[in-house]
């Protein structure tokens, strides 16, 4: 995964910190390696598919469609050592930067002209996506956080670069979009708020039905405290299928003041997903008792049984 470097980096200097500490003799010298164990991530909060909870995430199923194609085989000069040849042979995916106004996914082992190999920062937004998809961010880690705001302003970055182009694509504008709203979630600033509403003009501009597209702006519309003028965009991604748009609809109506809509949208989302019954359940019950209102907060408290 693209963040186990930057948390390698991370353990790496917090231990040479801690061996500066230690006293170690000037004239000992230790030609033994340092080893240490990276930790694993810990587990996302959101489901890693918001169309379908029972799915695999977006990512790797792109992933399993890359490695079920042909590849083609490349040889290529390493980067490192001019004088060396790398043979490419694992499908990448692969979007335009521009001069497209629809998805246009593609796998293979290198980018061309006006293309990105977008793997690792896909695979980089998917994990960023299971800690703040939605305000406030879940983490339990704060290196972890710290890790992954560091990256985020790098990704971020990038393709805010490739999004200025005139002609932009719609898979870059996507992404720059997403990137924006998850630096707003984690509180990089408000140049990220800014840059979220941009880049959903312009996407909307482009395609004003794609379900994705609908189901982040209407989310980061509402919990940025638009809540009327995100619900058309929800009403699109509930009618498109997206799965988590119930319980960002039910939200949206419980900051309106519209309590019996919300309940109604949570009894609804039982009957269409009834493996999500005792989530629906507690968030009836939290809304009826006039509890806690936001629903993220809700389905992260303990369950009370």
């Amino acid at each position: 995964m693209t963040i186990k470097p930057l948390l390698c980096a991370i353990l790496a200097s917090s231990l040479l910190t801690a061996c500066a500490s230690t006293g170690i003799p000037k004239n000992k010298v230790n030609n033994d390696p340092i080893v240490y164990s990276e930790p694993d991530l810990t587990a996302p909060f959101y489901a890693l598919n918001p169309f379908d909870y029972n799915l695999p995430p977006v990512f790797e199923l792109e992933l399993k469609k890359a490695a079920a194609q042909p590849v083609q085989k490349l040889e290529v000069t390493d980067p490192k050592d001019p004088n060396k040849k790398l043979i490419l042979d694992t499908n990448k995916l692969i979007v335009p930067t521009v001069n497209n106004s629809q998805r246009a996914m593609k796998y293979a082992v290198l980018a061309g002209q006006n293309e990105i190999d977008i793997t690792n920062i896909d695979d980089f937004l998917q994990m960023v996506e299971g800690k703040a998809r939605h305000y406030p961010p879940r983490f339990t880690d704060r290196q972890e956080r710290k890790g992954f705001e560091s990256k985020l302003k790098e990704v971020s970055a990038e393709l805010d670069a490739l999004a200025s182009n005139e002609n932009v694509s719609f898979d870059i504008l996507v992404r720059a979009f997403k990137a924006s709203v998850l630096g707003r979630n984690l509180d990089l600033g408000s140049i990220y708020t800014t840059k979220s509403l941009k880049y959903a003009q312009q996407i909307l501009k482009i395609n004003q039905e794609d379900a994705e597209a609908n189901f982040w702006f209407g989310f980061s519309l509402s919990e940025g405290g638009g809540q009327k003028e995100a619900t058309p965009y929800i009403d699109k991604a509930l009618k498109a299928g997206v799965q988590e748009a119930y319980l960002v609809s039910a939200n949206n109506f419980i900051a309106l003041s519209q309590k019996k809509n919300a309940v109604q949208t949570l009894k609804n989302y039982k009957v269409k997903y009834p493996e999500e019954a005792e989530v629906a359940d507690r968030l009836i019950a939290e809304i009826e008792k006039q509890g806690r209102y936001n629903v993220w907060q809700v389905i992260n408290s303990p369950s009370q049984s």
